[in-house]
């Protein structure tokens, strides 16, 4: 871990150097304070309570290379698999950290879809407005990392009244065949006041080589707004994905995240709520499928700050093999919050014994006027319900995968796209090892 936080350091000097004409920018400031942040804190250990079940230090032994700077040339057809290509849509797309303009289709008519660092030169207005706002925990020191090498990653921006025509795919491809990789996304979506968007975020490693993700979005949703966001995670075994994504709402906007965690080494999920404005609602959904050697780790914060909102959380886990999964969701009503609902909900399903789950889920109440309730389960499949299935000559693996769909599908009800269900579909048959020709 000081190995790679001593690269950091040198790399850090570097990126200032070849910051020429940004010396005296606000967001170069952003970058300094933040990095001079991270140095303090250091990578997160498992004696941080938010680190607790997960462990970062078998990935942080990686010799890294940090931040390439060129793009690796690839072949459509070796990762047309990876789109979304049954529907028309927008793409943002980055080969090792850097945009790939022939994979992409951007656009600034009627709304602005195109790279961060194209907002960074283009639109300072929201630079200034909406950069290192939302993200700004001085005790999270990837986020702080993320902050202080900020330059590449997606940037939309939908104005008042605006709804995006189609769907909008964020994709990150990692591919390189000579050493590990480390890169280190910055997302920012703002949608002002009546604006609608969906959006679809990947990252995907095309190597078996370890790749380290750092990725952070920040998503402000502007009053009456409404933003449904899909994160899609199947990466190969050896790729690390640590994604913070913090999400501002306002009066009467509806944000919904959905995320489907499939595969890689490990997979944090750092997902923070903060309803800012009455009659806001917020939903999380969620559904995980792991096996061996693998562990995600997804932490919530529903943050209500003011009365009249709702939040809805459901995640969903299927584990099998020694993997490991985490939840930890926390809601916290603050004392002016009246007038709030929240719900949470976590289960999960061991096929393994070597399997297991650590759940902790919170309530920080402050209000008095308030329906919150939280609740976790961890079992196994139901061997009544599998006997009666296999008694009327179904296959012992399509019963159990049978059962496991039930289990998984209304955490997968928010999924809006039809085409994206269908593939969702198809990753959770093939992870169970089945093939089943029906709908959830």
């Amino acid at each position: 871990m000081e190995e790679l936080k001593d690269k950091l350091e040198s790399s850090y000097i570097v990126f200032e150097n070849e910051l020429n004409g940004e010396a005296n920018s606000a967001v170069h400031s952003m970058r300094r304070e933040a990095f001079q942040n991270f140095e303090k804190l250091g990578f997160p250990t498992k004696r941080n309570e938010e680190w607790k079940y997960t462990n970062l230090k078998p990935i942080l032994k990686g010799d890294y290379k940090l931040f390439p700077k060129t793009e690796e040339d690839i072949e459509f057809k070796d990762v047309k698999k990876y789109f979304l290509n049954e529907i028309d849509s927008y793409k943002v797309v980055f080969i090792n950290g850097v945009y790939s303009s022939w994979l992409s289709e951007t656009t600034h008519r009627g709304y602005d879809i195109c790279t961060f660092g194209n907002a960074l030169n283009k639109y300072p207005d929201a630079i200034e407005g909406y950069f290192n706002k939302i993200a700004k925990g001085e005790n999270q020191a990837m986020v702080s990392l993320n902050t202080a090498f900020a330059k590449e990653g997606a940037f939309i921006r939908v104005p008042k009244n605006t709804a995006v025509d189609k769907p909008i795919q964020i994709i990150f491809f990692n591919t390189t065949n000579d050493r590990e990789m480390m890169v280190q996304p910055r997302n920012l979506v703002i949608l002002e006041e009546g604006a609608k968007a969906e959006i679809i975020e990947r990252h995907q490693s095309l190597v078996e080589l370890p790749i380290l993700t750092n990725v952070v979005t920040e998503v402000s949703v502007g009053a009456n707004a409404q933003l449904q966001y899909y994160k899609l995670q199947n990466d190969h075994h050896a790729a690390s994905l640590i994604d913070n994504t913090w999400v501002n709402q306002h009066r009467d906007s509806i944000a919904r995240f959905s995320t489907f965690s499939f595969g890689g080494r490990l997979t944090r999920n750092n997902l923070h709520f903060a309803l800012k404005e009455s009659g806001s609602f917020a939903y999380m959904n969620g559904v995980t499928i792991i096996e061996e050697g693998q562990h995600v780790d997804h932490h919530t914060l529903a943050d209500h700050l003011v009365p009249h909102c709702e939040s809805h959380e459901l995640y969903k886990g299927i584990y099998g093999g020694n993997a490991h999964g985490v939840f930890n969701g926390k809601i916290v009503v603050h004392k002016d919050a009246q007038k709030t609902n929240a719900f949470q909900q976590n289960d999960n399903i061991l096929v393994s014994d070597r399997a297991n789950v650590d759940t902790k889920p919170q309530l920080e109440i402050y209000a008095d006027d308030v329906k919150c309730s939280h609740g976790c389960t961890i079992g196994q499949l139901d061997e009544e319900a599998l006997f009666y299935l296999k008694s009327r000559g179904i296959g012992d693996k399509e019963a159990k995968a049978l059962l496991m769909y039930a289990f998984a599908s209304d955490a997968l009800s928010e999924v809006g796209i039809r085409q994206l269900k269908e593939k969702v579909n198809m990753l959770i048959a093939k992870k169970l090892g089945v093939n089943l020709d029906f709908e959830l």
